[in-house]
């Protein structure tokens, strides 16, 4: 693959995962508390209201939320499977980080910057390795 192909693959990694984050955030809130309002988006990602609001547009936009004024936010089905995706990639990236030896601390916060720049065949190996080292993945 040419040098400029990598580039052009991270660059559109980090655009995704600024969607991707949210959409984790939006169903952890959901299964926390029951609800995911734009304020405690501000508050969890420590950005503006304004930030939020631009992100909450674009996530409509994409099909992967609906917003009701008074209401909070919402995951649509598109929505929900990419949380569900996004939060088994965060797991696996996160135990193969602890199986190699990283410290707990030290995994969660570089699951959370790694898992975004894996492609399917590096998560899938991920799987098999903890698979094969006996890990559980629940």
């Amino acid at each position: 693959m040419p040098q400029h192909q990598y580039f052009q693959r991270v660059k559109e990694d980090h655009q995704r995962e600024l969607v991707e984050d949210y959409v984790e955030e939006i169903a952890q809130m959901h299964a926390t508390y029951g609800e995911a309002r734009s304020s405690d988006l501000a508050i969890r990602f420590g950005v503006s209201p304004a930030a939020v609001s631009k992100v909450i547009s674009r996530l409509k936009r994409d099909g992967l939320v609906e917003a009701r004024p008074y209401r909070g936010i919402f995951l649509t089905m598109q929505g929900q499977q990419m949380a569900e995706q996004v939060a088994k990639r965060h797991q696996i990236v996160f135990k193969t980080l602890l199986c190699l030896g990283v410290s707990q601390e030290i995994a969660q916060a570089d699951a959370e910057g790694i898992e975004h720049h894996c492609s399917v065949e590096t998560v899938n190996a991920m799987e098999q390795f903890l698979k094969n080292h006996s890990v559980d993945m629940s």
